[in-house]
Protein backbone atom coordinates (compact mmCIF):
# COMPACT_ATOMS: atom_id res chain seq x y z
CA UNK A 1 0.00 0.00 0.00
CA UNK A 2 1.58 3.37 -1.04
CA UNK A 3 2.66 5.07 2.17
CA UNK A 4 0.83 8.82 1.10
CA UNK A 5 -2.30 6.41 0.90
CA UNK A 6 -1.70 5.10 4.14
CA UNK A 7 -0.95 8.71 5.88
CA UNK A 8 -4.35 9.33 4.23
CA UNK A 9 -6.08 6.95 6.32
CA UNK A 10 -4.59 7.69 9.27
CA UNK A 11 -5.37 11.36 9.32
CA UNK A 12 -9.02 10.64 8.45
CA UNK A 13 -9.52 8.85 11.75
CA UNK A 14 -7.86 11.68 13.73
CA UNK A 15 -7.24 10.01 16.67
CA UNK A 16 -3.59 10.53 16.99
CA UNK A 17 -4.03 14.36 16.31
CA UNK A 18 -6.92 17.04 16.38
CA UNK A 19 -9.05 18.60 19.60
CA UNK A 20 -9.31 15.47 22.21
CA UNK A 21 -13.08 16.38 23.15
CA UNK A 22 -14.32 16.59 19.58
CA UNK A 23 -12.07 13.62 18.51
CA UNK A 24 -13.91 11.63 21.48
CA UNK A 25 -17.29 12.18 20.73
CA UNK A 26 -16.60 11.59 17.27
CA UNK A 27 -15.36 7.96 18.37
CA UNK A 28 -17.84 7.66 20.87
CA UNK A 29 -21.27 8.81 19.49
CA UNK A 30 -20.87 5.53 17.25
CA UNK A 31 -19.93 2.90 19.62
CA UNK A 32 -22.95 4.17 22.30
CA UNK A 33 -25.39 3.85 19.39
CA UNK A 34 -23.95 0.68 18.41
CA UNK A 35 -24.00 -0.95 21.78
CA UNK A 36 -27.54 0.60 22.00
CA UNK A 37 -28.69 -1.42 18.88
CA UNK A 38 -27.02 -4.40 20.39
CA UNK A 39 -28.59 -4.25 23.89
CA UNK A 40 -31.80 -3.78 21.86
CA UNK A 41 -31.68 -7.89 20.73
CA UNK A 42 -32.20 -8.70 24.22
CA UNK A 43 -34.05 -5.76 24.89
CA UNK A 44 -36.54 -5.92 21.52
CA UNK A 45 -37.07 -10.50 22.76
CA UNK A 46 -37.84 -9.20 26.68
CA UNK A 47 -40.33 -6.78 25.61
CA UNK A 48 -42.19 -8.89 23.12
CA UNK A 49 -42.70 -12.12 25.34
CA UNK A 50 -43.16 -10.15 28.70
CA UNK A 51 -45.84 -8.46 26.58
CA UNK A 52 -47.47 -11.47 24.63
CA UNK A 53 -45.80 -14.76 25.93
CA UNK A 54 -46.39 -14.11 29.99
CA UNK A 55 -44.10 -12.48 33.11
CA UNK A 56 -42.36 -16.46 33.29
CA UNK A 57 -41.39 -15.98 29.47
CA UNK A 58 -39.77 -12.25 30.33
CA UNK A 59 -37.77 -13.96 33.52
CA UNK A 60 -36.58 -16.68 31.06
CA UNK A 61 -35.23 -14.28 28.57
CA UNK A 62 -33.36 -12.35 31.00
CA UNK A 63 -33.23 -12.91 34.24
CA UNK A 64 -32.73 -16.22 34.18
CA UNK A 65 -29.93 -16.61 31.78
CA UNK A 66 -28.50 -13.01 31.16
CA UNK A 67 -25.94 -13.45 34.16
CA UNK A 68 -25.16 -16.84 32.34
CA UNK A 69 -24.84 -15.60 29.00
CA UNK A 70 -22.37 -12.68 30.09
CA UNK A 71 -20.11 -15.63 31.92
CA UNK A 72 -18.95 -17.38 29.05
CA UNK A 73 -18.92 -14.26 26.82
CA UNK A 74 -17.73 -12.12 28.72
CA UNK A 75 -14.41 -14.41 28.81
CA UNK A 76 -14.22 -14.20 25.11
CA UNK A 77 -14.87 -10.57 24.46
CA UNK A 78 -11.90 -10.08 27.58
CA UNK A 79 -9.32 -12.20 25.68
CA UNK A 80 -10.33 -10.50 22.32
CA UNK A 81 -9.50 -6.83 23.98
CA UNK A 82 -5.93 -8.05 23.90
CA UNK A 83 -6.39 -8.41 20.03
CA UNK A 84 -7.82 -4.84 19.85
CA UNK A 85 -5.00 -3.28 21.84
CA UNK A 86 -2.32 -4.99 19.92
CA UNK A 87 -4.28 -3.84 16.45
CA UNK A 88 -4.65 0.11 18.10
CA UNK A 89 -0.90 0.12 18.65
CA UNK A 90 0.46 -1.68 15.66
CA UNK A 91 -1.89 0.70 13.41
CA UNK A 92 -0.84 3.45 15.40
CA UNK A 93 2.75 3.10 14.89
CA UNK A 94 1.95 2.96 11.19
CA UNK A 95 3.43 -0.84 10.89
CA UNK A 96 1.40 -2.65 8.38
CA UNK A 97 2.71 -6.37 8.42
CA UNK A 98 2.04 -5.83 12.36
CA UNK A 99 -1.33 -4.50 11.20
CA UNK A 100 -2.44 -7.51 8.74
CA UNK A 101 -0.90 -10.13 11.17
CA UNK A 102 -3.00 -9.21 14.03
CA UNK A 103 -6.67 -8.75 12.10
CA UNK A 104 -5.70 -12.29 10.99
CA UNK A 105 -4.92 -14.01 13.94
CA UNK A 106 -8.21 -11.85 15.84
CA UNK A 107 -10.27 -13.70 13.19
CA UNK A 108 -8.48 -17.07 13.95
CA UNK A 109 -8.93 -16.55 17.77
CA UNK A 110 -12.38 -15.77 17.21
CA UNK A 111 -13.40 -18.84 15.06
CA UNK A 112 -11.88 -21.10 17.73
CA UNK A 113 -13.39 -19.38 20.53
CA UNK A 114 -16.64 -19.39 18.93
CA UNK A 115 -16.56 -22.82 18.48
CA UNK A 116 -15.50 -23.56 22.04
CA UNK A 117 -18.25 -21.19 23.34
CA UNK A 118 -21.07 -22.80 21.23
CA UNK A 119 -19.62 -26.51 22.25
CA UNK A 120 -19.33 -25.85 25.63
CA UNK A 121 -23.12 -23.53 26.31
CA UNK A 122 -25.15 -26.13 24.41
CA UNK A 123 -23.66 -28.76 26.83
CA UNK A 124 -23.68 -27.14 30.50
CA UNK A 125 -26.05 -24.48 30.25
CA UNK A 126 -28.92 -26.48 32.08
CA UNK A 127 -26.79 -27.70 34.63
CA UNK A 128 -25.56 -24.38 35.08
CA UNK A 129 -29.05 -22.83 35.20
CA UNK A 130 -29.82 -25.59 38.11
CA UNK A 131 -26.87 -24.55 39.77
CA UNK A 132 -27.87 -21.16 40.41
CA UNK A 133 -31.51 -22.15 41.95
CA UNK A 134 -33.32 -20.98 38.59
CA UNK A 135 -37.33 -21.26 39.75
CA UNK A 136 -39.14 -24.15 37.77
CA UNK A 137 -41.58 -22.33 36.51
CA UNK A 138 -39.08 -20.66 34.18
CA UNK A 139 -36.55 -23.19 33.47
CA UNK A 140 -37.79 -24.98 30.43
CA UNK A 141 -37.91 -21.92 28.59
CA UNK A 142 -34.59 -20.92 29.91
CA UNK A 143 -33.06 -23.55 28.73
CA UNK A 144 -34.71 -23.52 25.52
CA UNK A 145 -33.07 -19.72 25.03
CA UNK A 146 -30.24 -20.26 25.96
CA UNK A 147 -28.90 -22.98 24.02
CA UNK A 148 -30.28 -21.68 20.57
CA UNK A 149 -28.51 -18.66 21.67
CA UNK A 150 -25.37 -20.47 21.61
CA UNK A 151 -25.72 -22.44 18.74
CA UNK A 152 -25.53 -19.13 17.28
CA UNK A 153 -22.08 -17.88 19.15
CA UNK A 154 -19.77 -18.53 15.89
CA UNK A 155 -21.23 -15.45 13.96
CA UNK A 156 -21.53 -13.71 17.13
CA UNK A 157 -17.24 -14.12 17.84
CA UNK A 158 -17.49 -13.01 14.35
CA UNK A 159 -18.98 -9.89 14.37
CA UNK A 160 -17.94 -8.57 17.78
CA UNK A 161 -14.25 -9.28 17.07
CA UNK A 162 -14.49 -8.09 13.57
CA UNK A 163 -16.15 -4.49 14.58
CA UNK A 164 -14.13 -4.20 17.12
CA UNK A 165 -10.96 -4.67 15.19
CA UNK A 166 -12.84 -1.60 13.31
CA UNK A 167 -13.12 0.49 15.80
CA UNK A 168 -9.39 -0.18 16.60
CA UNK A 169 -8.41 1.48 13.65
CA UNK A 170 -10.55 3.90 14.02
CA UNK A 171 -13.71 3.21 11.95
CA UNK A 172 -16.54 2.90 14.58
CA UNK A 173 -19.23 3.92 11.98
CA UNK A 174 -19.59 0.84 9.69
CA UNK A 175 -20.42 -1.13 12.84
CA UNK A 176 -23.11 1.09 14.18
CA UNK A 177 -23.87 1.07 10.62
CA UNK A 178 -24.07 -3.19 10.67
CA UNK A 179 -25.58 -3.30 13.69
CA UNK A 180 -28.90 -1.12 12.89
CA UNK A 181 -29.49 -3.61 10.02
CA UNK A 182 -29.07 -6.69 12.61
CA UNK A 183 -31.45 -4.52 14.99
CA UNK A 184 -34.15 -4.09 12.61
CA UNK A 185 -34.07 -7.58 11.55
CA UNK A 186 -34.00 -8.80 14.97
CA UNK A 187 -37.01 -6.68 15.46
CA UNK A 188 -39.52 -7.54 12.91
CA UNK A 189 -38.10 -11.48 13.15
CA UNK A 190 -39.38 -11.51 16.55
CA UNK A 191 -42.74 -10.28 15.46
CA UNK A 192 -42.71 -12.98 12.98
CA UNK A 193 -41.62 -15.39 14.65
CA UNK A 194 -42.83 -15.19 18.91
CA UNK A 195 -46.19 -13.15 17.79
CA UNK A 196 -47.22 -14.51 14.12
CA UNK A 197 -46.25 -18.31 14.47
CA UNK A 198 -46.46 -18.27 18.19
CA UNK A 199 -42.85 -19.78 18.88
CA UNK A 200 -42.32 -18.37 22.16
CA UNK A 201 -38.86 -18.05 23.74
CA UNK A 202 -37.37 -20.02 21.05
CA UNK A 203 -38.73 -17.36 18.27
CA UNK A 204 -37.06 -14.72 19.72
CA UNK A 205 -33.82 -17.12 20.33
CA UNK A 206 -34.05 -17.68 16.81
CA UNK A 207 -34.54 -13.80 16.00
CA UNK A 208 -31.73 -13.37 17.70
CA UNK A 209 -29.10 -15.73 16.20
CA UNK A 210 -30.42 -15.02 12.73
CA UNK A 211 -29.81 -11.11 13.13
CA UNK A 212 -26.10 -11.56 14.99
CA UNK A 213 -25.39 -14.05 12.10
CA UNK A 214 -26.65 -11.01 9.56
CA UNK A 215 -23.69 -8.70 11.46
CA UNK A 216 -21.27 -11.14 10.88
CA UNK A 217 -21.75 -11.11 7.55
CA UNK A 218 -21.67 -7.76 6.70
CA UNK A 219 -18.48 -7.00 8.78
CA UNK A 220 -16.34 -9.86 7.26
CA UNK A 221 -17.16 -8.57 3.63
CA UNK A 222 -16.14 -4.67 5.19
CA UNK A 223 -12.91 -6.00 6.31
CA UNK A 224 -12.04 -8.03 2.58
CA UNK A 225 -12.91 -5.20 0.89
CA UNK A 226 -10.88 -2.92 2.59
CA UNK A 227 -7.84 -1.13 0.71
CA UNK A 228 -5.87 -0.23 4.21
CA UNK A 229 -3.55 -2.50 6.26
CA UNK A 230 -6.22 -4.27 8.00
CA UNK A 231 -7.84 -6.01 4.81
CA UNK A 232 -8.63 -9.20 5.41
CA UNK A 233 -7.86 -12.36 3.34
CA UNK A 234 -9.93 -15.65 4.08
CA UNK A 235 -6.43 -17.61 2.61
CA UNK A 236 -4.04 -15.68 5.31
CA UNK A 237 -6.57 -16.49 8.69
CA UNK A 238 -4.39 -18.06 11.18
CA UNK A 239 -2.26 -17.98 14.19
CA UNK A 240 0.55 -15.55 14.61
CA UNK A 241 2.47 -17.09 17.51
CA UNK A 242 4.09 -13.58 18.16
CA UNK A 243 1.11 -12.04 17.63
CA UNK A 244 -0.75 -14.19 19.94
CA UNK A 245 1.57 -14.02 22.53
CA UNK A 246 1.53 -10.58 23.27
CA UNK A 247 -2.77 -10.70 22.52
CA UNK A 248 -3.18 -13.22 25.48
CA UNK A 249 -0.72 -10.99 27.64
CA UNK A 250 -3.21 -8.35 27.68
CA UNK A 251 -6.58 -10.10 26.92
CA UNK A 252 -5.89 -13.46 29.28
CA UNK A 253 -5.80 -11.06 32.70
CA UNK A 254 -8.82 -9.23 30.81
CA UNK A 255 -10.90 -12.18 30.28
CA UNK A 256 -10.43 -13.35 33.87
CA UNK A 257 -11.34 -10.45 35.38
CA UNK A 258 -15.26 -10.96 33.08
CA UNK A 259 -15.16 -13.98 34.75
CA UNK A 260 -14.94 -13.27 37.64
CA UNK A 261 -16.81 -10.12 37.27
CA UNK A 262 -19.87 -12.21 35.80
CA UNK A 263 -19.26 -15.06 38.39
CA UNK A 264 -19.98 -12.27 41.04
CA UNK A 265 -22.99 -11.72 38.95
CA UNK A 266 -24.12 -15.01 38.53
CA UNK A 267 -24.09 -15.24 42.48
CA UNK A 268 -26.21 -12.25 43.20
CA UNK A 269 -28.83 -13.68 39.80
CA UNK A 270 -28.92 -16.78 42.29
CA UNK A 271 -30.11 -14.90 45.36
CA UNK A 272 -32.15 -12.60 43.53
CA UNK A 273 -33.94 -16.22 41.82
CA UNK A 274 -34.33 -16.89 45.17
CA UNK A 275 -37.03 -14.40 46.06
CA UNK A 276 -39.58 -15.33 43.09
CA UNK A 277 -40.87 -14.51 40.14
CA UNK A 278 -42.27 -11.46 40.31
CA UNK A 279 -39.01 -9.90 41.74
CA UNK A 280 -36.98 -12.07 39.15
CA UNK A 281 -38.93 -10.73 36.27
CA UNK A 282 -38.56 -6.92 37.90
CA UNK A 283 -35.11 -8.05 38.13
CA UNK A 284 -34.98 -8.74 34.28
CA UNK A 285 -36.71 -5.49 33.29
CA UNK A 286 -34.49 -3.11 35.12
CA UNK A 287 -31.29 -4.85 33.54
CA UNK A 288 -33.20 -3.89 30.89
CA UNK A 289 -32.63 0.17 31.82
CA UNK A 290 -29.84 -0.63 33.39
CA UNK A 291 -28.05 -1.82 29.98
CA UNK A 292 -28.20 2.21 29.32
CA UNK A 293 -26.06 3.09 31.83
CA UNK A 294 -23.70 0.27 30.80
CA UNK A 295 -23.65 0.69 27.14
CA UNK A 296 -22.87 4.80 27.56
CA UNK A 297 -19.88 4.09 30.20
CA UNK A 298 -18.53 0.81 28.24
CA UNK A 299 -18.46 2.85 24.92
CA UNK A 300 -16.42 5.78 26.61
CA UNK A 301 -14.58 2.72 28.15
CA UNK A 302 -14.24 1.57 24.55
CA UNK A 303 -13.07 5.01 23.22
CA UNK A 304 -11.03 5.71 25.73
CA UNK A 305 -9.02 2.43 25.03
CA UNK A 306 -8.54 2.85 21.23
CA UNK A 307 -7.51 6.83 21.97
CA UNK A 308 -4.74 5.68 24.12
CA UNK A 309 -3.79 2.81 22.13
CA UNK A 310 -3.31 4.60 19.07
CA UNK A 311 -1.81 7.45 20.63
CA UNK A 312 1.10 5.30 22.67
CA UNK A 313 1.31 3.89 19.50
CA UNK A 314 2.29 7.36 18.03
CA UNK A 315 4.28 8.09 21.24
CA UNK A 316 1.74 11.19 22.05
CA UNK A 317 2.07 10.68 26.26
CA UNK A 318 0.91 13.94 26.41
CA UNK A 319 -2.42 13.20 24.80
CA UNK A 320 -2.91 10.16 26.62
CA UNK A 321 -3.15 11.98 29.57
CA UNK A 322 -5.05 14.75 28.26
CA UNK A 323 -7.74 12.27 26.58
CA UNK A 324 -8.19 10.54 30.06
CA UNK A 325 -9.35 13.62 31.97
CA UNK A 326 -11.94 14.75 29.36
CA UNK A 327 -13.39 11.41 28.94
CA UNK A 328 -14.11 10.96 32.84
CA UNK A 329 -15.40 14.35 32.45
CA UNK A 330 -17.73 13.30 29.62
CA UNK A 331 -18.78 10.10 31.53
CA UNK A 332 -19.55 12.19 34.82
CA UNK A 333 -22.02 14.53 32.89
CA UNK A 334 -23.90 11.88 30.71
CA UNK A 335 -23.99 9.56 34.09
CA UNK A 336 -25.82 12.41 36.17
CA UNK A 337 -28.18 12.98 32.95
CA UNK A 338 -28.87 9.48 32.72
CA UNK A 339 -29.08 9.19 36.46
CA UNK A 340 -31.78 11.72 36.47
CA UNK A 341 -33.51 11.18 33.91
CA UNK A 342 -34.67 7.52 35.50
CA UNK A 343 -35.26 8.60 39.00
CA UNK A 344 -37.98 10.86 37.35
CA UNK A 345 -39.72 8.44 34.71
CA UNK A 346 -38.53 5.04 35.75
CA UNK A 347 -42.54 3.60 36.82
CA UNK A 348 -42.94 4.48 32.71
CA UNK A 349 -40.07 2.90 31.72
CA UNK A 350 -40.65 -0.38 33.66
CA UNK A 351 -44.58 -0.41 32.34
CA UNK A 352 -42.83 -1.01 28.55
CA UNK A 353 -42.16 -4.18 29.72
CA UNK A 354 -44.85 -5.35 31.87
CA UNK A 355 -48.23 -3.86 33.79
CA UNK A 356 -47.84 -6.08 36.67
CA UNK A 357 -48.36 -3.94 39.61
CA UNK A 358 -46.22 -5.83 41.78
CA UNK A 359 -43.09 -6.20 39.58
CA UNK A 360 -43.31 -2.39 38.69
CA UNK A 361 -43.14 -2.23 42.23
CA UNK A 362 -40.17 -4.24 42.69
CA UNK A 363 -38.61 -2.43 40.05
CA UNK A 364 -38.94 0.83 41.40
CA UNK A 365 -37.28 -0.50 44.52
CA UNK A 366 -34.34 -2.11 42.97
CA UNK A 367 -34.39 1.45 40.69
CA UNK A 368 -33.97 3.76 43.60
CA UNK A 369 -31.08 1.80 45.65
CA UNK A 370 -28.94 1.51 42.79
CA UNK A 371 -29.18 4.52 40.03
CA UNK A 372 -28.22 6.91 42.71
CA UNK A 373 -24.77 5.42 42.78
CA UNK A 374 -23.62 4.46 39.38
CA UNK A 375 -20.99 6.97 39.18
CA UNK A 376 -18.81 5.29 41.91
CA UNK A 377 -18.47 3.02 38.93
CA UNK A 378 -17.04 5.60 36.46
CA UNK A 379 -13.39 5.40 37.04
CA UNK A 380 -13.18 1.83 36.92
CA UNK A 381 -14.16 1.88 33.33
CA UNK A 382 -12.00 4.53 32.54
CA UNK A 383 -9.01 4.37 34.82
CA UNK A 384 -9.03 0.37 33.39
CA UNK A 385 -9.76 1.17 29.49
CA UNK A 386 -6.56 4.00 29.43
CA UNK A 387 -4.15 1.36 31.53
CA UNK A 388 -5.04 -1.89 29.32
CA UNK A 389 -4.93 0.64 26.33
CA UNK A 390 -1.34 1.23 26.77
CA UNK A 391 -0.69 -2.47 26.88
CA UNK A 392 -0.89 -2.99 31.19
CA UNK A 393 -3.45 -5.41 32.05
CA UNK A 394 -2.50 -7.77 34.79
CA UNK A 395 -2.54 -4.95 37.45
CA UNK A 396 -6.33 -2.95 36.42
CA UNK A 397 -7.34 -7.21 36.62
CA UNK A 398 -5.67 -7.67 40.01
CA UNK A 399 -7.31 -4.29 41.52
CA UNK A 400 -11.10 -5.77 40.16
CA UNK A 401 -10.66 -9.42 40.80
CA UNK A 402 -9.97 -8.02 44.42
CA UNK A 403 -11.74 -4.98 44.65
CA UNK A 404 -15.11 -6.02 42.63
CA UNK A 405 -14.78 -10.01 42.52
CA UNK A 406 -13.20 -10.87 45.96
CA UNK A 407 -15.61 -8.15 48.23
CA UNK A 408 -18.40 -8.98 46.76
CA UNK A 409 -18.38 -12.52 46.80
CA UNK A 410 -17.39 -11.92 50.65
CA UNK A 411 -20.62 -9.84 50.77
CA UNK A 412 -22.69 -11.66 49.02
CA UNK A 413 -21.66 -15.70 50.75
CA UNK A 414 -21.16 -14.07 54.25
CA UNK A 415 -23.10 -10.76 54.94
CA UNK A 416 -26.01 -10.48 53.07
CA UNK A 417 -27.23 -14.45 53.97
CA UNK A 418 -27.50 -13.12 57.28
CA UNK A 419 -29.98 -10.06 56.61
CA UNK A 420 -31.94 -11.92 54.18
CA UNK A 421 -33.42 -8.94 51.89
CA UNK A 422 -32.73 -8.27 48.54
CA UNK A 423 -31.49 -4.88 49.49
CA UNK A 424 -28.78 -6.80 51.47
CA UNK A 425 -27.65 -8.33 47.68
CA UNK A 426 -27.84 -5.37 45.72
CA UNK A 427 -26.12 -2.83 48.32
CA UNK A 428 -22.87 -5.49 47.17
CA UNK A 429 -22.71 -3.09 43.55
CA UNK A 430 -22.31 0.55 45.18
CA UNK A 431 -20.02 -0.68 48.10
CA UNK A 432 -17.71 -2.64 45.37
CA UNK A 433 -17.84 0.05 42.96
CA UNK A 434 -16.70 2.73 45.38
CA UNK A 435 -13.65 0.82 46.98
CA UNK A 436 -12.16 -0.13 43.50
CA UNK A 437 -12.78 2.99 42.05
CA UNK A 438 -10.51 4.39 44.85
CA UNK A 439 -7.97 1.64 44.00
CA UNK A 440 -7.88 2.72 40.69
CA UNK A 441 -7.60 6.40 40.83
CA UNK A 442 -4.68 5.53 43.29
CA UNK A 443 -2.99 2.90 40.67
CA UNK A 444 -3.40 5.76 37.50
CA UNK A 445 -1.81 8.76 39.39
CA UNK A 446 0.89 6.72 41.82
CA UNK A 447 1.28 3.29 39.91
CA UNK A 448 3.42 4.29 37.13
CA UNK A 449 2.39 2.34 34.54
CA UNK A 450 2.83 4.50 31.67
CA UNK A 451 6.64 4.41 31.96
CA UNK A 452 6.48 0.58 32.43
CA UNK A 453 4.51 0.15 29.59
CA UNK A 454 7.05 2.54 27.39
CA UNK A 455 10.32 0.56 28.35
CA UNK A 456 8.17 -2.77 27.32
CA UNK A 457 7.35 -1.31 24.47
CA UNK A 458 10.71 -0.27 23.72
CA UNK A 459 9.62 3.83 23.94
CA UNK A 460 12.44 4.42 26.19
Amino acid sequence: MPWNRRQTAIEENSITQGTIWKQLLIFFFPILLGSFFQQMYNTADAMIVGKYVGKEALAAVGGATGSLINLIVGFFMGVSSGATVMLSQVYGARNAKDSSDTLHTNIAMGLIFGTVLMVAGIILSPTLLEWMGTPQEVMADAVTYIRIYFAGMIPSALYNIGSASLRAVGDSRRPLLFLIVACMTNIVLDVILVMGFDMGVAGAAWATIISQAVSAVLVVLTLCRSHDSYQLHLKKIRIHTRLMRGILRIGLPAGLQSVMYSLSNVIIQSSVNAFGTDVLAAWTAYGKLDGLFWMTVSAFGVAITTFVGQNFGARQYDRVRKSVKVCLGMAFGATIVLSTAYLLIGEHLYRIFSDDDVVVTHGMEILRLLVPTYVLYLCIEILSGAVRGAGDSLIPTLITLFGVCLLRLVWLLGVAPQVGTLQAVLVSYPLTWGLTSALFILYYWKGGWLRRCMKKAGHI
